[in-house]
């Protein structure tokens, strides 16, 4: 299967996609880029907010406009008036670290992980935050890589993981109620040579699609850990998948050109940075929202 050119952005690091069927709009990011996209597939209007830096990833609030992550912070946003109050902030002694991705849980909580911004090695936690009266906010993993890809089983009961760092999707037992995760373990290692899993999402079925950086494809696997179908992309780099459209049948893949450093490898690769879509046959679930 392959996916075609659906906008044309060429974000330097573009993230973090998600769908909001409120708006019928994806929203995504471009990390490097700090800014926020929302961009209409049906009429095609695509408008970006400038955060000032860093922004990684967003979550739909429950009572209405959006959570991002910046460097350090969790703070409301609104396409009408843009980044608002940031209720939370996490390592501030840190200039060397920065929110990576992240995703909301089915009880309503924004789990967020950060990474190293030099390349030390195990510099980085995931985060369970909770928007209510607070907020609260627990460390739930430390020591990881590069914190990616997070979500949930349809019955709630596993939560998968990426550390990038470890070339693996994890899956955890997960209590809905408490939020508290166990029994770590790991469900699929993807060898050096087919690139480094990156960020995660689990469709209506119960299976998982993961963007392979550094190896040109997005693969869907079931929950054995056996890889039942590959999406083949024109780039070297895609980021992360959301189900979209009407019918949440549409599949939107970021994508990414920081790592081409010269003109001649954005010119072999034109459209990195780009959103592609795709039609797998399976449709995904709507995104929990926050708060």
């Amino acid at each position: 299967m392959t996916a075609q050119l659906a906008l044309d952005c060429r974000c330097e690091l573009g993230e973090g996609p998600i769908w909001d069927s409120r708006i019928g709009r994806l929203l995504f990011v471009d990390i490097d880029g700090h800014t926020i996209h929302s961009w209409a597939p049906v009429g095609g209007a695509h408008d970006t907010f400038d955060c000032g830096e860093y922004v990684s990833a967003i979550a739909l609030a429950a009572a209405g406009g959006y959570l991002v992550t910046l460097q350090h912070d969790v703070a409301w946003f609104d396409p009408r008036t843009g980044i608002g109050e940031r209720p939370v902030r996490v390592e501030a002694d840190r200039a060397d670290t920065r929110f990576n991705d992240g995703y909301v849980d089915p009880r309503g909580r924004f789990w967020a992980g950060t990474m190293s911004l030099v390349r030390k090695p195990e510099q980085g936690a995931l985060y369970c935050i909770e928007m209510g009266a607070g907020p609260h906010v627990t460390k739930m993993i430390d020591r990881v890589g590069t914190s990616n890809g997070i979500d949930w089983s349809p019955d709630g009961r596993s939560m998968y993981y990426v550390d990038t760092a470890l070339r693996r999707i994890d899956v955890f037992d997960f209590d809905a109620e408490s939020g508290a995760i166990a029994n770590r373990r790991t469900l699929v290692a993807i060898p050096e040579r087919e690139g480094k899993p990156d960020g995660l999402i689990v469709d209506e079925e119960g299976l998982l699609w993961v963007a392979l950086w550094q190896g040109s494809a997005v693969r869907r696997y079931d929950e054995q850990g056996r890889m039942v179908r590959q999406i083949d992309l024109p780039l070297s780099c895609p980021t992360k998948c959301a189900f979209g459209g009407a019918n949440l049948d549409e599949l939107y893949i970021t994508s990414a050109r920081t790592i081409l450093t010269t003109p001649e490898a954005r010119e072999r690769e034109p459209h990195a940075g780009s959103v592609f879509v795709a039609r797998p046959g399976v449709r995904g679930r709507q995104p929990h929202r926050a708060g």
